[in-house]
């Protein structure tokens, strides 16, 4: 089954003085890019859900947030000993660099060093910390799998849309291949009409070099090869499509192939019929490869 590199999932939850919600969302990306947002205090869960992550996700950036409250009104405050150290060593830096220049401050209070950021935070008993981990684990694994799910669906409907540009460039190589005999005749005598306007106009030309000359014409004019490799190349890519696992890379990949032989062919037609054909091959291909830069 293949993935798509987008998708989103969110949940919420609650236990005891506890309240969260989840945002789990992805886009595309060369690689695996895993960010994750979650409170410092729970200790340890960053690296768990990363690790779940990792294992359920091959490509794609992906952004998870956690955002959990805690109301108890019997819950106390706890003075944060790190925070305040650094508060008081910043008041220190400014107060001195105020002192060599000659500012007056004022005096800072209690209050206000209390009233900064982390100062004061609710104590969280250690085994609640803990417990609380392993309830948010639990409730996550709903959410991973709505993720996941979600990728798993755009992944079917990107394998159906590749699949209908694989069987149109198909049809149009076997369109290219019927047209050869017809172009085949045509060129000949656009060359026959060529070669009477030189006998027209008495030119002397070394018949031996004017036959390698139309010789190499004729390779440099040859498409056969280019038409061989689109249809090796449509059956790789339905390989490729019905296989397990991760794809996006090995297609993008033959994408560019595909639009290599595309070009060739266009620059070898000297046919109206045939340049549409190739014309045609290419915006196909282009939409191929947009879509390709979804999957997984």
């Amino acid at each position: 089954m293949h993935h798509s590199m987008t998708g989103f999932a969110a949940g919420q939850g609650s236990k005891g003085p506890h309240s969260w919600s989840w945002d789990l969302r992805s886009v595309n990306a060369k690689g695996l890019d895993i960010r994750i947002r979650v409170p410092d205090w729970l200790t340890g869960l960053e690296s768990q859900l990363k690790s779940r992550l990792t294992e359920a996700v091959a490509r794609g950036n992906v952004t998870l947030g956690l955002r959990i409250t805690r109301e108890d009104s019997h819950g106390g405050l706890a003075l944060n000993t790190h925070v305040l150290d650094q508060v008081m060593n910043a008041l220190t830096a400014v107060e001195d660099t105020a002192m060599q220049r000659g500012v007056s401050l004022a005096p800072s209070t209690p209050t206000d060093i209390l009233a900064m950021r982390g100062v004061l935070e609710t104590a969280v008993e250690e085994d609640d910390v803990e417990a609380l981990t392993a309830t948010l684990l639990a409730d996550f694994a709903p959410v991973l799998d709505s993720f996941l799910a979600m990728r798993a669906g755009e992944g079917r409907a990107l394998c159906d849309l590749l699949m209908g540009h694989l069987d149109r460039i198909e049809a149009l190589v076997g369109e290219a291949t019927e047209l050869l005999d017809t172009r085949r005749a045509d060129m000949q005598a656009a060359l026959h009409a060529a070669l009477a306007r030189v006998k027209e106009a008495e030119i002397q030309a070394d018949e031996q070099r004017l036959a390698q000359e139309l010789a190499l014409i004729a390779v440099k004019a040859d498409v056969t090869e280019e038409l061989d490799r689109l249809t090796a190349h449509v059956a790789a890519g339905r390989a490729l499509l019905q296989d397990d696992g991760p794809a996006g890379r090995k297609l993008d990949f033959l994408s560019q192939e595909f639009n290599r032989e595309a070009n060739t062919l266009c620059s070898k037609s000297q046919h109206k019929g045939l340049t549409a054909i190739g014309l045609e091959l290419k915006a196909v291909i282009e939409q191929m490869r947009e879509q390709v830069q979804n999957l997984e």
